[in-house]
């Protein structure tokens, strides 16, 4: 066998590999996948008397803190359903004045006191959001902030 023919299986593999590195670096930047593409967090709001942000946005992404049911600084009353509308009226606030809106949500994480209430929870949930539904998650909690029953945090991008 001659040397040449040794080599010969490998000349197609090194020069594909040649034609991807070729075309790798000619790519076009502007057509790079958005994931590549880096963006420097805009904190939003603040906490008032609390070390958080209200929400922070990153690219078209903004990733909100927290909020229960409140209004006019309490806690509204009529348990988990008055609690879970105002709630997501709180969240509908920092949407809109940020510049998006409920139909750019895509995760929401939410905190029961009583998983008992999650039936209801997500009766008062539906009535408020519309499908497609963003993604959820829901854990039960021994407390939270102010003794509400229901805490969520969302997740919107444009």
């Amino acid at each position: 066998m001659s040397k040449l023919s040794t080599y010969l299986p490998i000349v197609p593999l090194v020069a594909m590999c040649s034609l991807g590195l070729a075309v790798g670096a000619n790519a076009n930047p502007a057509t790079a996948p958005a994931a590549n593409i880096k963006s420097s967090p805009t904190f939003l709001g603040d906490g008032g008397p609390y070390p958080f942000s209200e929400a922070v946005r990153v690219g078209n992404t903004l990733y909100m803190s927290g909020q229960i049911g409140i209004k006019d600084g309490k806690l509204v009353k009529g348990g988990i359903d008055a609690e879970t509308k105002q709630t997501l009226d709180n969240i509908q606030n920092t949407l809109s004045k940020y510049g998006y809106q409920k139909s750019d949500l895509i995760k929401c994480t939410a905190m029961l006191a009583d998983m008992d209430d999650f039936d209801d929870f997500n009766k008062a949930y539906k009535m408020e959001l519309s499908k497609p539904y963003p993604a959820r998650s829901a854990f039960g909690v021994s407390e939270l902030a102010a003794g509400a029953s229901v805490e969520i945090e969302c997740i919107a991008a444009k």
